[in-house]
């Protein structure tokens, strides 16, 4: 009898399609070559898993066979965020081939252990922890439930043992610096998002090295910073304006604080790009609907949440979690918010 967890024949091709790889390297990973990168590696055994693929004879290694059903639990500081929204979105259209269910919650400490407890009563599949931080105290918690886990993104450094995944912060900085320079912007405004954040760190660090890779010494007093929200965007865009010698572009390091920025101008009495050039990071949905739409580095969010998903989906059938960090590369996206400095106005 068929069982009723596969409706027809995966082939390497649909993997390979669905992994965003050659038929050839699926190949490979199927037959336990090791001549293929351990990101990709985890990728493709995790699509293997939730598709349910069957080996044909001629593959040495064997796949284990899907299981369905269940619950996926993804875990939020604030769930309400743009990137949070990407991040859910993302994890839905992973977790529907294996016919999973995503289960959002809220880390609420003034709830003491009753947010664990309530995890615990679902008994989830895995546990996608979205968090802006995870305390020593918070990880041997979910330890005890023993239920696999992975971080995105992580604030820090962790000694957890917990795998995470996350995006090139410091080039996606360096790509959005560059592009300013590139347009002949020399007084180039940063606004970061927290600073005991690991991916604020790095996007800031990122927008420093390609200053001093162009000849250009970093202004202190033109770096802001934020808290990844609008009022935030808002507040030091102002601030930055309002120097003696402002800034001819900013580089916020959000979307949502981009559009602070856009604000800011406006109050200001001046237009984007004529007199400031702004550029995001993220990629939220909502940055292409502005005006002018904001050029950005679009950060794979979604892409990071379907990838923990299949991570944790495939380790319970079989493949080992990755060790330490899985990294997803960013991308600029130039749309109508950066211009050359020749275009601004005279103000």
């Amino acid at each position: 009898m068929v069982s009723d967890s596969i409706e027809r024949r995966v082939t390497v091709a649909d993997v390979a399609a669905e992994a965003g790889v050659s038929r050839a390297t699926v190949s490979k990973v199927l037959n336990g070559r090791s001549d293929v990168a351990p990101a990709t590696r985890v990728q493709i055994e995790a699509v293997l898993v939730t598709r349910g693929y069957v080996p044909t004879k001629r593959t040495k290694r064997p796949v284990v066979a899907v299981r369905r059903g269940g619950l996926m639990e993804m875990l939020f500081n604030d769930p309400s965020t743009p990137w949070a929204a990407e991040m859910i979105r993302g994890a839905e259209e992973a977790a529907r081939s294996a016919r999973v269910g995503i289960v959002v919650s809220v880390l609420d400490q003034a709830r003491g252990q009753q947010w664990l407890e309530d995890i615990a009563d679902r008994s989830p599949r895995g546990i996608i922890l979205a968090l802006s931080e995870l305390t020593a105290a918070d990880h041997k918690r979910i330890e005890k439930l023993g239920v696999p886990a992975i971080l995105v993104d992580p604030v820090g450094d962790s000694d957890t043992g917990i795998p995470s995944i996350g995006a090139g912060n410091w080039g996606g900085g360096m790509a959005a610096t560059q592009h300013l320079i590139d347009l002949g912007h020399r007084r180039i405004g940063m606004i970061t998002g927290p600073m005991r954040f690991l991916c604020s760190q790095a996007r800031l660090a990122g927008y420093r090295a390609t200053l001093e890779r162009a000849g250009i010494t970093a202004d202190d007093t033109l770096v802001e910073h934020g808290d990844f929200h609008y009022s935030s965007g808002h507040k030091l865009a102002l601030a930055l304006l309002d120097r003696p010698e402002p800034p001819t572009a900013i580089f916020a390091a959000n979307d949502e604080q981009a559009l602070g920025v856009y604000a800011a101008v406006q109050q200001r009495g001046l237009r984007v790009p004529d007199d400031l050039s702004v550029v995001g990071f993220d990629d939220v949905p909502m940055s292409q609907w502005v005006t002018p739409p904001l050029t950005t580095v679009r950060q794979p969010i979604a892409e990071l949440a379907a990838l923990a998903v299949r991570t944790l989906l495939a380790h319970q059938d079989g493949t080992e979690m990755p060790e330490g960090r899985l990294e997803l590369s960013t991308k600029l996206v130039v749309r109508g918010s950066t211009a050359q400095l020749a275009r601004r106005r005279t103000r």
